[in-house]
């Protein structure tokens, strides 16, 4: 029975292939960001059984970032503390991530006033959480040459910030918040809720004495 001349290419295809996510996985095992380690070492905290994934896609003033213990962040995370180029000497963290915190791969996280995100909350992939947006009211600038205005960003505790949802400056949320995936929180959100859309609007709460019930648009519970 004649042989087929494309065997030979793909067994070794399956072959290169099995080596090469071998050596992916080694590099990504290996590359990871562990507490102990040197490069955890620059961090301002770096907690015990915590883990920054491989490989990241930025990791900036790391001297001023806490990162409590247990937590996990996914690779191709930013965690940025600070300006590109320094403009102050304060050594204060800029941004503190609590204990026992999972983030999935792309979040992107950039303090330059202060984030806090309290233990036990967890996010999707591709969350973004910033402080910080340029201003745009002079019309004869643009926009990414005016000043930035900065206000600063707490997450509480046992948090779920959905796929790609978005914390922007002057945001407060707080315990036991559900972010729906996709959605924009710019204000306050109460503890105990859970929010939706762009901008985050308030759609369920939870009463002690009612469980949790359907909100109102002004997010008073419903009768």
């Amino acid at each position: 029975m004649p042989t087929d001349p494309n065997d030979g290419v793909r067994r070794v295809e399956r072959v290169a292939g099995d080596v090469i996510g071998w050596v992916w996985r080694r590099v990504e095992r290996t590359g990871r960001v562990l507490h102990g380690t040197r490069r955890a070492r620059r961090f301002a905290r770096f907690g015990a059984d915590s883990v920054i994934g491989f490989p990241p896609a930025a990791l900036h003033g790391v001297e001023r970032i806490q990162i409590g213990a247990r937590t996990t962040i996914g690779p191709h995370a930013t965690l940025s503390a600070g300006m590109l180029v320094p403009l102050d000497h304060g050594r204060d963290p800029l941004l503190t991530i609590g204990d026992r915190c999972v983030f999935g791969k792309g979040v992107s996280i950039v303090a330059h006033e202060h984030i806090e995100i309290g233990d036990d909350t967890a996010a999707g992939h591709y969350v973004y959480i910033t402080d910080q947006n340029h201003g745009y009211s002079d019309i004869d600038v643009p926009i990414g040459r005016q000043m930035w205005k900065n206000a600063p960003v707490r997450i509480g505790p046992a948090c779920w910030l959905g796929h790609g949802s978005i914390i922007l400056p002057g945001a407060s949320i707080g315990r036991h918040v559900v972010v729906a995936a996709g959605s924009v929180v710019t204000g306050e959100i109460p503890d105990y809720s859970v929010v939706v859309g762009a901008p985050a609007r308030i759609v369920r709460r939870y009463l002690p004495d009612r469980g949790w019930v359907p909100t109102d648009p002004d997010g008073k519970p419903r009768d």
